[in-house]
């Protein structure tokens, strides 16, 4: 029997999952202290692309919504998560920014740290983590598993052994963006990581879009996989986690021990049912078994982009044409692992290829860069006549004559004007100032968010999302109310 660890993701990729990282910090704070004394391990916060889309769609200061999260938490070490080569949209960003990135998160609470690079770009890897070293912080290096012909068992057990040597991590995380693995693959996937472990523990992420997470998570177990990812029934399952509720219960049923207090979930659970409930957000989600979804493997965050663009074009009806040619794409470009940037830039090619109906002839820039190399070598080669393609547009003869330029700390500073204010240079790094302007206007964060509900309050709702006009009105012999947008 095991004794099994449990990292919180209610806050990170469940509310990334089902809310599209528009968690603001009052949304979570009136129960943030009980999920600080529920005996979680570790508790995921987040990373850059929850800054920008709160500056951009919720006009909400990042860095002090944080701080009122650390504050809140002091008992549990809190985790973020950080591509090795990028935290501005899905290109490249200079690699002193992102040590300053992870230097910022460090200094505001930040103890904990995932750190990937689908392509693994171990030497980008190893650097972040000395960084956050620097302030005592725990290092999971991370693994993306993805289905395909070249991601064998072998490939993952090489990337094992280099990261495990790497004395700077604590921990391999095994992450399953598709939450495809099955207990077949299982069986012979985590013994070779285990076996080039070193004796660091093994973690374990696979969001559900599949319905079969928890069964794989149970398996894992079974071959040496000690921390598990979950989140709170109402922000688990669906392409989130699977919940803590299920998983402590079913270790238990299997003789295994945790450190989970059970009877504090049901609180944290109904809060945010209630605050997605109210602010317009998926809760409660469960995917059925899809085998489509063994081809393209797309991410659950990235699935609602593809039906974005889609919408755009007034195309939503190509959804299953579109999802074969991602799996198409995804051959031709040499089976990149479907995460951040890969998923975005594969399927944004996709739609590409379909709304234009000529396949490459329209090739965004950051195709040109991964087939130029500049993220790193795919792990296949890519299809010789798609590379022709790529490589023959006037476009990709600027993108090789410019590769990504490695300004120096000082040049930066410069160039967005904020001295020796690093936060400050983070947001500007991340949005333009004009959105940084529209956030400061709005004040402070807000401590809490209304959850008030009643029938009138829900046709008042369902009312404004039908009506097209700038205010509603509405009177009778007891009532006169209006409405504005």
């Amino acid at each position: 029997m095991a004794h099994i660890k449990f990292l919180d993701e209610t806050m990170r990729d469940g509310q990334q999952s089902l809310w599209g990282m528009q968690m603001q910090a009052g949304m979570a704070l009136p129960v943030t202290p009980i999920i600080d004394e529920t005996g979680y391990e570790i508790i995921s916060l987040g990373g850059s692309s929850l800054f920008e889309v709160l500056i951009k769609r919720r006009r909400e200061d990042p860095w002090a919504g944080m701080d009122m999260l650390v504050e809140s938490m002091p008992k549990t070490p809190l985790r973020a998560g950080c591509r090795s080569n990028g935290s501005v949209t899905f290109g490249f960003t200079p690699d002193v920014l992102m040590d300053i990135w992870v230097d910022r998160l460090c200094v505001h609470g930040m103890r904990s740290f995932w750190l990937y690079d689908v392509l693994f770009n171990i030497d980008k890897m190893h650097r972040l983590a000395k960084v956050a070293k620097r302030h005592n912080c725990q290092i999971a290096g991370t693994m993306l598993f993805t289905l395909s012909p070249v991601h064998t068992d072998e490939y993952y057990a090489d990337k094992a052994d280099k990261l495990s040597a790497l004395p700077e991590v604590d921990s391999l995380l095994l992450y399953d963006t598709g939450g495809v693995l099955d207990r077949e693959r299982i069986s012979t996937l985590v013994p070779a990581i285990v076996a080039k472990s070193r004796g660091k523990p093994i973690e374990m992420h696979a969001n559900n879009m599949l319905g079969q997470s928890a069964k794989s998570y149970m398996d894992a177990i079974e071959f040496g996989v000690t921390v598990l990812h979950t989140a709170v029934r109402s922000m688990a399952n669906g392409p989130s986690i699977p919940s803590i509720e299920i998983m402590t219960k079913n270790i238990e049923m299997m003789g295994h021990t945790h450190n989970i207090d059970t009877t504090k979930l049901k609180q944290v659970s109904d809060h945010f049912e209630r605050v997605g409930k109210a602010a317009g957000f998926l809760v409660n989600q469960h995917y059925e078994y899809d085998v489509t979804a063994l081809r393209h493997q797309i991410p659950g965050g990235m699935m609602g982009t593809l039906r974005s663009q889609l919408a755009d074009q007034n195309m939503q009806d190509k959804l299953p044409v579109v999802l074969e040619e991602v799996a198409k794409v995804r051959r031709e470009l040499g089976y990149p692992g479907m995460a951040t940037p890969f998923a975005q830039i594969v399927g944004t090619m996709a739609v590409l290829n379909i709304v234009t109906g000529q396949r490459y002839s329209v090739v965004p820039d950051e195709v040109i860069q991964y087939a130029a190399g500049f993220y790193g070598d795919p792990v296949a080669p890519i299809d010789g006549d798609v590379m022709d393609r790529i490589m023959g547009t006037p476009r990709a003869r600027e993108i090789l004559a410019n590769p990504p330029e490695q300004p120096d700390a000082d040049e930066l500073r410069r160039r967005h004007g904020t001295g020796d204010d690093d936060d400050e240079l983070i947001l500007r790094a991340l949005v333009p100032a004009s959105e940084i302007e529209a956030m400061r206007k709005s004040g402070p964060p807000a401590r809490d968010y209304p959850t008030l509900s009643s029938p009138e309050l829900e046709q008042v709702s369902r009312l404004m999302k039908v009506a097209n006009t700038p205010f509603v009105q509405i009177r009778s012999a007891e009532l006169d109310l209006t409405i504005r947008r």
